[in-house]
């Protein structure tokens, strides 16, 4: 019989799905038999799973520290925000609508079943579920209805370990305070706590450690020092995207878009030491002295034009192509880059016709129907092999697709200026093929390098679970761990 334990935050990002992440690696180092589960997850940076859905990227990534294939019910709610008030609504993988936040409070506790569902069968096949929270327990105004935090927990019978962040400070208020506002029975469902990203010496914050659990009669399951090669690992949210300790001199420029999605196309790219990843932020402009101006994947492809436009960045990019440079746009970047993008049923909004940036000379048209797939694909400038993902809506057509740079899956695919440096195609995770991203950055001045990328998320996946080997009474997380 499986066994269950939750983890759940005193706040938002205090590091909950990468303690997740190197606790699966750990205990799969032990030999025990791991499966991730997030009950509900809002993120626009999705993984396509074998099984033909979507998943939240943090998921994907904790299902590879398990060493197991990504499946939709390892995140069977993921919310995917098109506005400030509403959001795609995904179940197991696959999209339901789209509900404005105030109907989505109203109705998520009808979700509660596919949760458990999705809960049972990851259950069946495990020693151990190591479950996230979103959020926070602490936001009691939102417990009505909870499939997140200890609304599920409550209904799947999992013990629960709470989660504060020193490095924002306060961490003390967080943990007494979170314990202070919960009911009594929620205050119970928790067993023990950890404080993380702990910067110094751990010998100053004894005494903080010994007040936390003496306030609320919660274990001790340690003090979580800083680890400072997270930047290695895909990042859940695009504003923790940086390129690392290095500052390479190829400079890649990324409009940061209000609704980038899929965003993990950066990742490799800023894990190599002669690249600097640039995320420029509303009310900057594009740098005039990048080799390439990325348009990343957005959820609200049209409304997201309209922001780039609002900055100016699309006269920055046409300044740029002026001056020689290049530009790619993957998913939504492409249909940006594009003359003229449709969305006749208003799947993204209300229906309209709206020009693209016209750095290419194809068309887009929204269909209802969401492409999910797993590919591998040839760069046909270099012959180098790669792998990815496609999710998104509408179809690419005009000239320039008579120009294609990739074969996706024995078919021609992408599309390309006359001059070659403005492309476009709908292939994520391209950038984590070794041989094409050297091909790529070579193209723009990079010196030859020998960057591994697969295999250096798998080596700090191991530190990182060695770390917390170190940091964590694994013994008595395991211990506190309940049949479910």
């Amino acid at each position: 019989m499986a066994r269950a334990i939750m983890i759940q935050g005193a706040g938002s990002n205090v590091g909950k799905s990468m303690l997740v992440a190197g606790l699966a690696r750990a205990l799969v180092r032990r030999g025990v038999s791991v499966a991730p589960f997030k009950p509900q997850n809002m993120s626009n940076n999705a993984a396509v799973t074998a099984d033909g859905g979507e998943i939240g990227r943090a998921q994907a990534l904790q299902a590879r520290a398990a060493g197991r294939a990504a499946s939709v019910d390892m995140n069977p709610v993921l919310l995917k925000p098109e506005s400030d008030t509403g959001a795609q609504v995904i179940v197991q993988g696959h999209r339901q609508g789209t509900l404005r936040a105030g109907a989505y409070g109203r109705r998520k506790g009808e979700l509660l079943p596919r949760v458990l569902d999705s809960f049972s069968r990851l259950s069946a096949g495990a020693d151990v579920v190591l479950v996230e929270g979103a959020g926070s327990p602490a936001e009691i105004n939102l417990r009505a209805g909870d499939i997140a935090n200890m609304g599920f927990a409550e209904a799947a019978g999992v013990p629960v370990v709470l989660v504060g962040d020193i490095d924002r400070g306060g961490v003390i208020a967080q943990c007494v305070g979170t314990h202070a506002v919960l009911s009594e029975a929620d205050r119970a469902r928790i067993r023990g706590f950890a404080v993380n990203k702990f910067r110094g010496d751990p010998n100053l914050f004894a005494d903080g450690m010994a007040a936390i659990a003496a306030r609320t009669g919660w274990r001790d399951l340690g003090l979580v020092p800083w680890f400072a090669d997270a930047w290695r690992l895909p990042a859940e949210d695009a504003l923790d995207i940086s390129s690392g300790p290095h500052r390479g001199a190829v400079k890649v420029a990324v409009p940061l878009l209000p609704r980038i999605a899929n965003f993990d196309d950066l990742d490799p790219l800023s894990a190599e030491p002669e690249v600097t990843v640039d995320m420029v932020p509303p009310g900057r402009a594009l740098p005039g002295d990048a080799d390439l101006v990325l348009l990343p994947g957005t959820k609200s492809t049209i409304a997201d034009l309209a922001a780039f436009r609002a900055q100016g960045w699309d006269i920055d990019l046409t300044a740029h192509l002026r001056r020689g440079g290049r530009a790619l746009g993957i998913c939504g970047g492409y249909q940006m880059l594009g003359r003229r993008i449709a969305d006749p049923d208003g799947l993204e909004g209300p229906p309209q016709s709206v020009d693209g940036l016209g750095h290419l000379d194809v068309e887009t048209v929204m269909r209802s129907m969401k492409r999910l797939a797993l590919g591998t694909a040839t760069c046909r400038d270099s012959g180098a092999p790669l792998a990815g993902y496609e999710i998104h809506i509408g179809d690419t057509t005009g000239p320039d697709t008579a120009r294609p740079w990739l074969t996706l899956d024995g078919a021609p695919h992408g599309a390309a200026s006359a001059d070659g440096r403005v492309r476009g195609c709908y292939l994520h995770g391209l950038f984590a093929s070794d041989a094409f991203r050297a091909h790529w950055l070579t193209a723009l001045g990079a010196p030859p390098g020998d960057t591994a990328y697969e295999a250096g998320v798998e080596s700090t996946l191991n530190a990182l679970a060695a770390h917390l080997e170190t940091h964590i009474d694994i013994d008595a997380l395991l211990a506190l761990a309940e049949p479910v």
